[in-house]
């Protein structure tokens, strides 16, 4: 059992890899620095990040581009979405909707919310506890504090 538990942690870091790369590339081009992948079977069908800024659209979040990019027919059901940050209510209600089973999160800290929302649907979340998703998040906030500060007053007040 211990071997197998390795097994799915050290598949779980590659899979994040993947994310956190979408989430630099967000960085990069001035956006939050959040990014996704969606995995069948051992292999990414889908990728996104978190484009709010650069194409302007509040409901561009990074697994909503993920699911948007991934493959068009057969569905979702049986995936596993990692996301570098919790996903919000939004983005939970998709992995709901899609039948998604298992959610891997880089971080919670900053979006804790949609938890326990996932968890009542069936849905397995993973919180990895990682330090650069959340560092990522630090150097957006720092270099683009009125951008936060939007965003933060786009999202219903109850949350925070």
């Amino acid at each position: 059992m211990e071997d197998e538990t390795e097994g799915v942690m050290k598949r779980d870091l590659e899979f994040m890899e993947a994310a956190m790369d979408e989430a630099r590339t967000g960085l990069v081009e001035g956006g939050v620095p959040i990014g996704a992948v969606l995995v069948e079977e051992g292999r990414i069908i889908g990728r996104g990040r978190n484009r709010r800024v650069q194409e302007e659209d509040q409901l561009i979040h990074a697994e909503i581009d993920c699911l948007r990019n991934a493959r068009r027919t057969g569905g979702y059901a049986g995936t596993t979405l990692y996301s570098t940050m919790m996903p919000c209510y939004l983005c939970a209600g998709a992995a709901v909707q899609f039948g998604i089973r298992r959610v891997v999160a880089g971080e919670a800290e900053s979006a804790p919310e949609a938890r326990a929302f996932m968890e009542a649907h069936g849905i397995e979340v993973v919180d990895l506890n990682m330090e650069e998703p959340k560092e990522l998040l630090a150097e957006f906030i720092r270099r683009r504090p009125g951008l936060w500060d939007r965003f933060l007053a786009e999202v219903s007040p109850d949350l925070f």
